[in-house]
């Protein structure tokens, strides 16, 4: 067996994900100017910066990940997180000629995340090893990353990706879209792909409408198809300083709850308008302004998560709503204490449930207000 030392650590400053390279101690050398004991902070776009690293923090954090590390004797070994994210709001423009629907849907990473170890192959495949053999598909998002990666670029590098899931699938959180955008943050910083951020972000749409938000995280309006992207300062209140996600025991199609949409769900946009500029000042972030337009329908066509809606409330939820199309619904606290004791009720009561918050995984400060 070879023992691999951690050697480099490559944190993303403007990107969404962090990445942690593990390289043989003896053989070949990194891409990059080497300096002992040096941590770069690199962006998707090259910004650099050298500061000094503990190298024994290094380990420890190479240690925290070692459940999920594959060591491979021919090359490189990377790791990186996938954030899920929640709606805070979702507004349905109507229908476009495209069949798409317009959108307008302000989203927010929160600290729910996936882990994934990407090592290189010697058979020019892409395989996918994940913690629920379901997803161990061609069609899994992950696996489409690295394969539009290698075709756009004329790339035959294979590569194997493990994927330890926690996000929930087919939950609304976009746990498959988070994972195809670290695949490609991941390859472009390990593999120091010359593609530009405009490349990316073709390459990102390409895969999925919630791909591109992904690239960067935080909080952003979303419009189009959820391909133009908006930051926005990372501005969040205290309100919802604590987020309670419950992922009710179903899957819903988004496609069908796109379906079910009646014109009278469409709105102008002006509840995400409305939720932006009272982010943006720092203002009240009415409850009203958290609308959500395919909630109606999924409540109406899934009666479990109707009933697990009202199972939040009894239990001391102030507000419930719907992240994305479904079915997983979010609650927000101001206090610990009433998060853990409305989570301790579901949990008793059978309900998958998961405390989080929000957070900008590039490490940017979120400023409560």
């Amino acid at each position: 067996m070879t023992v691999y030392h951690t050697q480099w650590l490559i944190l993303s400053k403007t990107g969404i994900f962090g990445l942690l390279c593990a390289k043989q101690r003896s053989g070949s050398t990194f891409n990059a100017e080497e300096k002992n004991d040096t941590c770069y902070f690199l962006s998707p776009f090259s910004h650099v910066s050298g500061v000094e690293l503990d190298k024994s923090s290094v380990l420890q954090h190479n240690a925290a990940m070692s459940h999920s590390q594959y060591v491979h004797s021919t090359g490189d070994i990377c790791f990186v997180q996938s954030y899920a994210k929640i709606n805070i709001t979702l507004d349905v423009l109507g229908r476009r000629a495209d069949g798409y629907h317009e959108l307008a849907t302000i989203m927010q990473t929160v600290d729910l995340y996936d882990t994934l170890c990407l090592s290189k192959t010697t058979d020019n495949r892409v395989h996918i090893a994940c913690t629920q053999p379901e997803l161990n598909t061609e069609d899994n998002l992950a696996v489409r990353a690295a394969e539009a990666v290698r075709r756009t670029l004329s790339l035959t590098q294979g590569v194997l990706i493990e994927l330890h899931k926690r996000i929930p699938t087919a939950a609304g959180l976009g746990g498959g879209s988070s994972n195809a955008a670290a695949v490609l943050l991941a390859l472009q910083h390990w593999w120091q792909l010359q593609i530009s951020p405009t490349e990316l972000l073709t390459l990102a749409a390409s895969l999925g409408s919630d791909v591109p938000f992904f690239l960067q995280g935080g909080l952003a309006l979303c419009e189009g198809r959820g391909e133009r992207i908006t930051q926005l300062p990372q501005h969040w209140p205290t309100s919802l300083r604590w987020l309670l996600l419950l992922k009710p025991a179903i899957g819903v199609s988004t496609a069908s709850v796109f379906r079910a949409l009646s014109p009278d769900d469409y709105t102008d946009g002006s509840f995400s308008q409305a939720a932006r500029t009272a982010l943006h000042t720092r203002g009240e972030l009415l409850p009203a302004y958290l609308h959500n337009a395919l909630e109606r329908g999924v409540l109406a066509h899934y009666p479990e998560v109707a009933l697990a809606r009202e199972a939040m409330l009894q239990a001391g939820a102030p507000l419930v709503r719907l992240s994305g199309s479904g079915p997983t619904l979010f609650a927000p606290f101001n206090t610990l204490a009433h998060a853990t004791h409305v989570q301790q009720q579901l949990h008793a009561q059978g309900y998958e449930v998961y405390l989080s918050r929000a957070i900008h995984p590039a490490g940017e400060t979120v400023c409560l207000f």
